[in-house]
């Protein structure tokens, strides 16, 4: 029960930064899709800990910070928010990469955690023939 308001408090932090991102549809008018593949490593005997998909749609919040899943990380995560404005802003449709959990954790090491991500944009087929 001690941890019910902290994790309360989390969460409403959390929709509220998910509402002052706006929406896809507002930030990036000529996207019709983002899709988020990420596996989550951690240091240590079995190090992929979950691979997830995610989907953003024109109306899905524009934020693309996934946290960490290593319990006790605090102020951790893995933002995606400058791979994806740059692809955006470039209008490159695929990009794969790593990154490191900015976060801490008691008595583990400071790189305790990582994403290899895959991110694949699709723009509006209208707006793309445009840029042609």
């Amino acid at each position: 029960m001690a941890n019910r308001p902290n994790y309360s408090a989390k969460m409403e932090l959390e929709k509220q930064n998910k509402f002052a991102a706006g929406l896809m549809s507002d930030r990036f008018p000529g996207v019709s899709g983002i899709v988020v593949r990420m596996t989550y490593c951690q240091i240590g005997a079995n190090p992929v800990l979950m691979v997830r998909t995610v989907n953003f749609s024109p109306a899905s919040y524009a934020y693309f910070k996934m946290g960490c899943m290593i319990k006790g990380c605090s102020d951790g995560g893995f933002d995606l928010t400058p791979v994806i404005a740059d692809m955006v802003k470039t209008h490159k449709k695929l990009k794969k990469g790593s990154l490191a959990c900015s976060g801490s954790v008691d008595n583990i090491a400071v790189d305790h955690a990582s994403i290899d991500y895959e991110v694949a944009i699709q723009y509006d087929r209208v707006k793309d023939r445009a840029r042609s």
